[in-house]
């Protein structure tokens, strides 16, 4: 049971959907792992992370996109989060990406990203988005390159501290 009104994604490999209940596990397990989500925003108390899978819910329900969760095709199994994401002090919308520990080194993270992307660009209007990174996180510099963002500036993050914001190309660049 979707906890949103998210769309359903198919890729390849992936199901991009909605958050559901079944979600919240590996998303904690995630946030609480101090070395694996240290560059997304690590909780040190399960209550926090909690409170930020309602977070991307109540994003759903407030903007009308936000993190898919990115369900395996093979087993079912919550792979990562991914999608469109814009709290209160972003700079921007941005698309985002996690894969969980286990899951990493496939290809996910970008085949998820690219979908989301499109699915901004096609299903919302949008015309630009951004990855912020913060400085030190190769891979997702390595991924937001490979998707063919450029760096534009480094800026003050609300939650993050310094972060480099990544600009993607708009969708008539893609086409």
């Amino acid at each position: 049971m979707s906890l949103t009104a998210a769309p359903r994604i198919e890729t390849d490999r992936l199901i991009l959907r909605g958050p559901e209940p079944r979600d919240i596990e590996p998303t904690i397990a995630f946030l609480m792992d101090q070395d694996r989500a240290a560059k997304f925003g690590a909780f040190d108390n399960r209550g926090d992370a909690w409170r930020w899978f309602m977070l991307n819910v109540g994003h759903w329900h407030y903007h009308g996109y936000g993190y898919f969760a990115l369900e395996l095709k093979q087993t079912g199994a919550t792979a990562g989060i991914c999608g469109i994401w814009n709290p209160e002090g972003w700079p921007e919308p941005e698309v985002g990406w996690v894969v969980f520990e286990g899951f990493e080194g496939k290809g996910l993270a970008y085949e998820a990203a690219l979908a989301a992307r499109q699915w901004a660009y096609d299903s919302l209007g949008f015309t630009t988005l951004t990855s912020n990174i913060v400085p030190g996180n190769a891979r997702s510099v390595a991924l937001a390159e490979r998707m063919g963002a450029t760096y534009e500036r480094t800026y003050q993050n609300i939650s993050m501290g310094e972060d480099m914001l990544y600009r993607h190309p708009g969708p008539e660049a893609l086409a």
